[in-house]
C-alpha cells in the first residue's frame, strides 16, 4: 500500500482546494482498505476516506490524520447484474453499461467521482437515482469490525441521503451491486422533462440508451458539470446545495414570501416529495435572491454556466469558497425564509 506523509489533498478533489494530510495511504484492494481502516481505528487516528474527491470541501489547514484513498478496481457484469468496486470511476462504469445495451443508470452519465460514493449520497440526476438500481452494498462496519452486505431496503435511501451518509463514521463502502434492465438497447423510461424535451419525446418514453447518455452529457457540459481541467466552471463539486424539501407549513410560508418579493403571479418550482412534502429548486432560489451566474468578484464565484455550482477560479482557498457559500445561503434565507443545505461533505471546516 502506497504511503505518503504531509501529502497534498487538493489535487485529489474536484475543487482543487484544501491543505495536506498528515498521512495519505492508497489502497488498491478491499483487504488493504479494511487493514488501513482497522489500523487507524485501533490507534485512534482520525481517518478521512477519499474516493473521487468530487464531494469534498477540505479545510485550508488540511487533515491531521490518515487520508485513505480508495483506488480499488473491479467491473463485473453478469447478465443484467453489475458489481463495481468502490474505487471504480463512476462515469466510466455508466458508459460501459450503456455499451452493453443495458438501462438504469444512463442518465447518471458524466457525474464525477467513484462508484463507492454513489450509494452514500444516493446520487441522482436527470430523473434517475442509484437507489432505484442498487441491490446491495458491501461495506466494512467499523463498529463491529466485520464486512457486511446491506440489501437496498436496509440502506435508508432518501433524496440525496442514505444510512451511510447518516452515520459517516460507521461504514466504509467496498462494493456496490446493481440490477439493470435489458430493454433491447433502449433507456429506462425518461422521467426528467428537460431530457425528454431536448430529445423531442414525452416523459415516460424510451429512447436508445446511448442517445440518452449522450444527451445528458451535453446537458451537463452546458452547465459546467462535466470535468474539464481547462474550464474553471468545472472546478467545483457540482451542485453545492441540495433542493429544499418543505413540509406543508414551510411551503405555505415560502410561497407567501415569493408572492411578497416577486409578485403574486410568480410561481416557484414545486414537485411532490412524499406525503405532505414539496421539493423546490435551489437554483431558482439562488437566482431569484440575486445570485446570478458568474456572481462574485473574488477567486471563488458562482459558475458562469449554472447557479448551483460554486467554483474555484484558479487561486481560491477553502475560506474563499465557504465565504461565498455563506453569502448565498444567508441571502436566500433572508429573501425566502428557506435555509439551503450544502451537498458536499466538509472536512475540518463548516458552513
Amino acid at each position: 500500500m502506497q504511503e505518503l506523509h504531509d501529502a497534498p489533498l487538493a489535487p485529489l478533489t474536484t475543487f482543487r482546494l484544501g491543505g495536506p494530510a498528515a498521512r495519505l495511504r492508497t489502497a488498491t484492494t478491499d483487504d488493504e482498505v479494511v487493514a488501513a481502516v482497522r489500523e487507524a481505528d485501533a490507534s485512534g487516528t482520525p481517518l478521512l476516506i477519499v474516493g473521487g474527491g468530487s464531494n469534498l470541501v477540505i479545510a485550508d489547514e488540511g487533515f491531521p490524520g490518515t487520508a485513505l484513498r480508495i483506488a480499488t478496481r473491479g467491473f463485473e457484469l453478469t447478465g443484467t447484474r453489475l458489481e463495481l468496486a468502490a474505487g471504480e470511476n463512476w462515469s466510466d462504469a455508466v458508459a460501459r453499461t450503456v455499451d452493453a445495451g443495458l438501462a438504469g443508470v444512463e442518465c447518471l452519465a458524466g457525474i464525477p467521482g467513484s462508484a463507492g460514493a454513489t450509494p452514500i449520497q444516493n446520487v441522482g440526476a436527470y430523473g434517475q437515482e442509484v437507489s432505484s438500481t442498487v441491490t446491495e452494498v458491501v461495506a466494512y462496519d467499523r463498529h463491529t469490525g466485520r464486512t457486511v452486505t446491506l440489501p437496498n431496503a436496509e440502506c435508508g435511501f432518501a433524496y440525496r441521503h442514505s444510512r451511510f451518509k447518516a452515520d459517516p463514521s460507521r461504514y466504509v463502502v467496498l462494493r456496490v451491486r446493481f440490477q439493470l434492465e435489458d430493454a433491447g438497447g433502449l433507456s429506462a423510461p425518461l422521467k426528467y422533462a428537460e431530457t425528454a424535451r431536448v430529445l423531442g419525446v414525452e416523459p415516460g418514453d424510451r429512447v436508445p440508451a446511448q442517445t440518452a447518455r449522450e444527451t445528458v452529457l451535453k446537458l451537463r457540459a452546458g452547465k459546467g458539470m462535466v470535468l474539464d481541467p481547462e474550464d474553471h466552471d468545472t472546478w467545483s463539486a457540482g451542485s453545492f446545495f441540495t433542493n429544499p424539501v418543505l413540509d406543508e407549513a414551510e411551503f405555505e410560508a415560502f410561497t407567501a414570501r415569493v408572492a411578497e418579493r416577486l409578485g403574486r403571479d410568480v410561481a416557484a418550482p414545486a414537485f411532490p416529495a412524499g406525503e405532505g412534502r414539496t421539493k423546490t429548486s435551489a437554483a431558482w432560489l439562488i437566482d431569484r435572491a440575486g445570485f446570478t451566474k458568474g456572481y462574485g468578484t473574488g477567486p471563488a464565484r458562482i459558475s458562469t454556466k449554472h447557479t448551483l455550482a460554486l467554483t474555484n477560479r484558479g487561486d481560491a482557498t477553502t475560506a474563499d469558497l465557504l465565504a461565498l457559500a455563506r453569502e448565498v445561503r444567508d441571502g436566500v434565507r433572508e429573501a425566502f425564509g428557506v435555509t439551503l443545505v450544502n451537498e458536499p461533505v466538509t472536512v475540518g471546516c463548516a458552513l
